[in-house]
């Protein structure tokens, strides 16, 4: 159950990204609006997803609640979201009505960010240290099935019965598992509805930290020299995840002619497919042969991967090197994520767990969304294979970071 339940979160939050970020900018593209625009469009839907470190000492001061802890907080963001993508009806025609477009989903990004952090902090608080490979499996399986599900079917949808049924079937699915939280227990005790009590008031404001108490831990545990080095690791490697995938897709749409509706079907059929496989075997190898190991094996993997493949761009107007390029990166990225996930978990103190780790994927969101806006201003001046040679040569940097460690933080030990 407690997988499950984490898996349809993850699913509800992939739902509106692979819409916006994949199939909506996909059809952008195909519509002929410049990189640039796309780029600075993704960039604006991927703010808020960038400021939620700033939400997470506030979830972590305000976690306790009757109805189980975080889940008030899930439940209201959940409840936002929903609204803020029906608002998205005021937007007929996406490729004309850009900046309306960004907007919306600017506001609908606000509440999911959030959302998103009171997950995670839930998750660390109820998941086992030596559970959570697997659970991260199940929680990015989750986020990767509502992409694709966001991407695929939507992208489908939009072609071929037009942008406001698309934000329908969005907003119904969020709706749907809305109500399914409000059902969900995080222990048997648990009322559904608040009951307020002054004793009950009192004691979880006895247990509660200040916040500038908070946000001084949050610091600390940030810059701590192992702490920074470690996460500035992985932070550097997800920029070059982020620059390659949208180079890459711009590349295919514009220069190779794709059809947009044919990269966002495979970004969201077999693609996903095989990364459930992935994920599943590697949340289980994770827990088994180490997280710092699995880190190691995979940025080597994809370093070189990168390089060999962008070498060979000379190719990709063959679909069969395109095609199997795009599904093997689908396959490590998430196993990387399986991978450094948990060490990052690892990282958190237990009194701000849900604010450092809130923080750590904030920064990872930056480098998606950095990375996609860098792509679409860098392509005026670098063709897409030059700049995933580029994201190669930073993934062997990293590499060399991780081997050159003369200590090992407590999270080796961990895994």
């Amino acid at each position: 159950m407690r997988y499950a339940t984490f898996f349809y979160l993850y699913f509800m939050q992939g739902v509106p990204s692979g819409f916006a970020l994949y199939a909506l900018a996909n059809y952008l593209v195909g519509k002929g609006v410049s990189s640039s625009s796309v780029g600075t469009f993704m960039s604006i839907v991927g703010i808020p997803w960038i400021l939620q470190m700033l939400c997470g000492p506030f979830i972590d001061r305000y976690r306790y609640s009757v109805v189980g802890h975080y889940k008030h907080w899930v439940l209201l963001t959940q409840t936002a979201a929903f609204l803020a993508s029906l608002s998205l009806l005021l937007v007929t025609r996406p490729e004309v009505q850009l900046t309306l477009l960004s907007v919306v989903f600017f506001v609908h990004s606000s509440f999911a960010s959030v959302q998103d952090a009171s997950v995670d902090a839930m998750a660390i608080d109820l998941v086992p240290v030596n559970e959570r490979g697997r659970l991260n499996a199940f929680m990015r399986a989750g986020i990767l099935w509502g992409i694709a599900f966001g991407t695929a079917a939507l992208s489908y949808v939009l072609h071929h019965a037009g942008f406001t049924t698309a934000v329908l079937i969005q907003s119904g699915i969020l709706l749907v598992f809305t109500i399914l939280t409000f059902f969900i227990k995080l222990e048997r005790t648990d009322p559904l509805l608040p009951r307020f009590s002054r004793n009950h008031s009192k004691k979880n404001i006895e247990k509660e930290a200040d916040l500038k108490v908070v946000f001084k831990q949050l610091w600390q545990g940030m810059t701590e020299r192992m702490n920074f080095r470690t996460a500035g690791i992985i932070i550097l490697s997800f920029l070059a995840f982020g620059i390659f995938v949208q180079s890459f897709a711009f590349h295919l749409i514009q220069n190779l002619h794709w059809p947009d509706q044919k990269l966002s079907m495979l970004q969201g059929s077999w693609g996903t497919v095989i990364t459930f496989l992935v994920l599943m075997t590697g949340g289980v190898l994770a827990d088994r042969i180490g997280h710092a190991k699995l880190q190691r094996i995979t940025l080597v993997f994809l370093a070189f991967f990168l390089l060999l493949f962008n070498a060979l761009s000379f190719a990709w107007q063959h679909d069969t090197l395109a095609v199997s390029g795009w599904l093997i990166w689908s396959m490590a990225d998430p196993l990387f994520s399986v991978a450094v996930f948990p060490i990052l978990m690892t990282l958190c103190k237990p009194e701000i767990q849900g604010s450092q780790f809130t923080a750590y994927m904030a920064l990872i969101n930056l480098c998606y969304i950095g990375g996609a806006y860098i792509s679409g201003w860098a392509l005026h001046l670098f063709s897409a294979p030059v700049l995933g040679f580029g994201c190669g040569v930073l993934l062997l940097i990293c590499c060399y970071l991780l081997f050159q460690k003369k200590e090992q933080p407590a999270v080796a030990i961990a895994a």
